[in-house]
């Protein structure tokens, strides 16, 4: 049987590397790519194959860089005009539904929309465990890191807390080469500076990732400049210590003035700093990851995204949770800003941003990539 060659398109071509293309396309004959590049010259190429409109982009397998795959069974957060500091009590409220169940949902999720990788937060070492146990995949560039969430502002269980946590993170290292271990501190003010800098410490010394939760609300550089604001109800609401010795500085500065910034670190959110705060995660190699349709549910600022060019730091996407985003899908996190900010920009963040966040080869569609292997948007 003859296989006639037929011409993909969509509004961006990305093949993996290099510049995304506007009016560009794929030639598939049969189950595989042969060619690629602009339109007008495979048209002159193939001259009597159909083009065929497939969307708004074709891509790699996409990347979520960063979510809590224990939240997924959680009833969605509710809106509310006060945001942030209700959104963190709502979690609180709902604890126990973080369980391995959860953790499974969220990922077959994931496995439903065929991503390349994914960034997870773990509340709880189960869930940690469940998915080095079940993370799973096919090809050779797919994978994932789950990050052990930490949260501890006595600075004196600094180091007992380190010590434990590098033993863990050593055993678990051994049990999946393709589900990497790392840490997350939950916040710059839900971790003490002492066990902050023996984190890193570690991360460095031992090659552990860490991604944090930075400069996310409003709220969070009140209290971290001021001491005051709605996230000072918490402790007082659920009869946990206050919090105490606050910086006084914002999350980014308090960062940099601790040495916390650097490759090993990739920061989600990002969204309350200014530019002396965005050259410094440039010059740091500090990673970042914006959530756009979690920050909007929290009532959070827009992610600068033309700060962040200015200074060449290229951002990845992620969803956050199913608590504040109606999927886990990071293509509606690009189509949601589609109109808003580069396109070209969006899928590069989907895609070989994200690899590159989680320390994993960025596919390439070449000359035989298998069609299965191309994600229509």
């Amino acid at each position: 049987m003859e296989l006639k060659p037929v011409i993909w398109t969509a509004e961006v071509v990305y093949l993996g590397f290099g510049t995304p293309m506007l009016e560009g396309g794929l030639v598939v004959v049969g189950q595989h790519v042969v060619a690629s590049g602009p339109l007008a010259e495979l048209q002159a190429r193939y001259p009597q194959a159909p083009v065929v409109p497939k969307g708004r982009a074709l891509t790699p397998p996409v990347v979520n860089a960063h979510t809590h795959l224990d939240l997924s069974t959680i009833p969605p957060y509710p809106p509310n005009p006060e945001g942030y500091t209700s959104f963190i009590q709502h979690v609180i409220e709902h604890q126990a539904w973080r369980t391995p169940q959860a953790v499974a949902q969220g990922l077959e999720e994931l496995r439903r929309l065929g991503v390349g990788g994914f960034g997870d937060i773990a509340y709880r070492p189960e869930g940690v465990e469940w998915l080095l146990e079940h993370g799973t995949f096919d090809a050779p560039w797919q994978g994932a890191v789950v990050y052990l969430e930490v949260i501890q502002r006595d600075p004196t269980q600094a180091e007992a807390v380190t010590r434990r946590l590098a033993q863990q993170l050593a055993a678990w290292r051994r049990k999946n080469e393709r589900v990497r271990v790392g840490l997350s501190p939950h916040t710059p003010f839900n971790v003490s500076p002492e066990l902050l800098k023996k984190l890193v410490e570690v991360a460095r010394l031992e090659g552990f990732p860490l991604q944090m939760h930075v400069a996310e609300s409003p709220e969070e550089t009140e209290i971290m400049t001021q001491g005051t604001g709605r996230l000072q109800e918490i402790p007082r609401r659920y009869g946990f210590p206050p919090y105490q010795n606050l910086p006084g500085t914002t999350p980014v500065r308090y960062l940099a003035e601790l040495g916390v910034l650097g490759p090993h670190l990739t920061l989600v959110h990002g969204v309350e700093v200014d530019e002396e705060e965005v050259v410094m995660l440039a010059q740091s190699g500090t990673r970042v990851v914006s959530c756009p349709r979690s920050n909007q549910a929290l009532g959070c600022r827009p992610f600068p995204w033309a700060l962040y060019l200015k200074h060449r730091l290229e951002v990845a996407l992620g969803t956050d949770s199913r608590a504040s985003s109606p999927d886990l899908d990071v293509r509606n996190e690009a189509l949601f800003l589609w109109e808003r900010v580069d396109p070209r920009v969006l899928v590069r963040a989907a895609t070989r941003n994200g690899y590159r966040v989680l320390g994993l080869p960025t596919p390439r569609i070449t000359r035989g990539t298998p069609v299965a292997q191309v994600q229509s948007w």
